[in-house]
């Protein structure tokens, strides 16, 4: 279903109104033929996350939001409305568990800083711990990463969408940076090297040499 459809609530739509973007947003809804399944596009960028926001709510009506990282693709998307991701141990509050086990409705924003891209996904979450974990651990598996997992989380995308790109300030980690400038460095590695294999070579040459080719 669109996005809309969820979040554009009686009173939302009365302050929509209010401020003239009701016709806008009624057009797109009206338009949409519903988000809820990833195109290649979406899986792609989800595959390449390193971190995400999502929010689930308290049994005392709280919303909690909690940032999620790991390893770029720790976030494994299983199909085309189903995405999981293991669960860390970490600092044993277990609020986002504790959470979705009351009310499994999840709001989730993703953010490419250096593309200026930004999604998010409502859904459902599901928490899978011992025996019933088994068959996702292979599934949710980060090659490489040493770290225990507690308990899989399982995701049951009902909407998307995609944010527009205004005031989302580029911002670029470690790694990005250094493919980025790596041919530079190439570069200035180069002529460092050949600096001091001319420098060496003229330090080799006899004094006379030198002088004779000073005064030319």
């Amino acid at each position: 279903m669109p996005i809309g459809s969820i979040l554009f609530t009686p009173i939302v739509k009365k302050l929509q109104e209010r401020h003239g973007s009701r016709r806008q947003y009624e057009r797109m809804v009206n338009s949409s033929s519903g988000q809820e399944h990833l195109t290649k596009f979406e899986t792609q960028f989800l595959s390449g996350r390193d971190s995400f926001y999502w929010a689930t709510i308290s049994s005392s009506g709280w919303p909690y939001v909690q940032h999620r990282g790991g390893p770029p693709g720790f976030l494994k998307v299983i199909d085309t409305h189903t995405l999981a991701f293991a669960d860390f141990s970490g600092n044993k509050q277990y609020i986002t568990t504790g959470n979705l086990l009351t009310d499994n409705r999840v709001a989730m924003i993703f953010v490419d800083y250096p593309r200026q891209a930004r999604l998010k996904i409502l859904g459902h979450g599901e928490v899978f711990e011992g025996k019933d974990a088994a068959e996702w651990l292979n599934r949710v598996e980060v090659p490489g990463y040493k770290a225990h997992i507690e308990r899989v989380f399982v995701i049951h995308i009902e909407a998307f969408d995609w944010n527009c790109q205004q005031h989302i300030i580029p911002r670029y980690t470690a790694e990005e940076i250094h493919a980025a400038v790596h041919e530079l460095e190439e570069k200035v590695t180069a002529l460092e090297a050949e600096n001091k294999a001319l420098r060496q070579e003229q330090s080799e040459k006899p004094k006379s040499e030198k002088n004779q080719t000073v005064s030319t």
